[in-house]
């Protein structure tokens, strides 16, 4: 895997939304925290933009992100924030500035599609991390310090409490994922990614129980989950059921799906729909080590 060039004080980064509409207000938030960093930032043209739910049309959310891949001033591109629309825009997308002169990629949630679709077709690490959509909360400190430090190459990864449900173990492998309905909805297509030897990470939110298993078992039968060095199992936030229970929580979902292979498995790491959603560098060979903490170095 290919690591773009670490940022420095004066470097330009860039917000844009490829997916869902924003609100001002947080993205200038954003902008005052990532000057205060000593960074310059350039918006996209549509970054304000409003067609229905997205962030304008699915035209102008591909201007803008192949506007900010193929200038080579600017050096990072944040996400502005999630909900739905880059699979609507990422066969418009030409890569290929990007894939001569790399740059950062950062955010979660449906900003997996570019994840996924860079790691497998040109294979470059990109940052999951929190968007400007998350500042509308207390500032994420932890988030916010993680994302600072992947940005400048000072980042190494993060601990957290062993989960009492864990299969315990140590790992090594790629880190691959991200939010598990959006990985579901890419398999067999150009951006599905292939886990063999991998660390897998999945999050996902306000997901119905009965859902949270059937991509499970997804990713299970298209053997996803067969050939994995590990499974990081991030938040699992705001699940939902029915009236007539599904019958286990997300933890033994999960377990159970996987129960007849021989990796390890780490849940509530500090990533996804949550405050805390550290840094990952996915496509970095990671290891992860379970002692009186899990701890994810990178």
């Amino acid at each position: 895997m290919i690591t773009p060039a670490h940022l420095h004080p004066g470097d330009t980064i860039a917000i844009i939304s490829t997916a869902r509409k924003v609100e001002r207000d947080y993205v200038e938030k954003a902008i005052d925290i990532f000057e205060g960093w000593g960074l310059n930032v350039k918006t996209g043209k549509h970054l304000f933009s409003e067609y229905n739910q997205f962030a304008g049309t699915d035209e102008q959310r591909a201007l803008d992100l192949q506007e900010m891949l193929d200038d080579d001033a600017v050096r990072a591109i944040i996400c502005a924030r999630g909900g739905y629309g880059t699979v609507r825009i990422i066969d418009r997308i030409d890569f290929s500035q990007f894939a001569r002169k790399p740059k950062w990629i950062a955010g979660f949630s449906d900003v997996t599609v570019l994840h996924s679709h860079i790691h497998q077709n040109f294979g470059i690490e990109t940052l999951h991390s929190m968007m400007p959509v998350n500042l509308k909360n207390d500032n994420p400190h932890n988030a916010l310090d993680s994302l600072r430090s992947a940005l400048f190459g000072e980042y190494s990864g993060f601990s957290f409490p062993v989960h009492p449900m864990n299969s315990p173990g140590n790992c090594k492998g790629l880190l691959t994922g991200g939010n598990l309905s959006i990985l579901y909805s890419l398999t067999g297509s150009a951006s599905d990614i292939n886990t063999e030897g991998k660390i897998l990470m999945i999050e996902d939110l306000d997901e119905y129980l009965y859902h949270l298993d059937r991509m499970m078992m997804n990713l299970k039968r298209s053997g996803k989950l067969e050939k994995l060095a590990g499974l990081l199992v991030g938040g699992m936030t705001e699940m939902n059921d029915n009236p007539s229970p599904f019958g286990k929580i997300p933890e033994e979902i999960i377990l159970e799906t996987v129960k007849e292979y021989d990796y390890p498995v780490f849940f509530s790491a500090p990533v996804g729909h949550i405050s805390e959603n550290r840094v990952l560098i996915l496509g970095r060979e990671s290891e992860m080590v379970s002692d009186e903490n899990v701890t994810l170095h990178q």
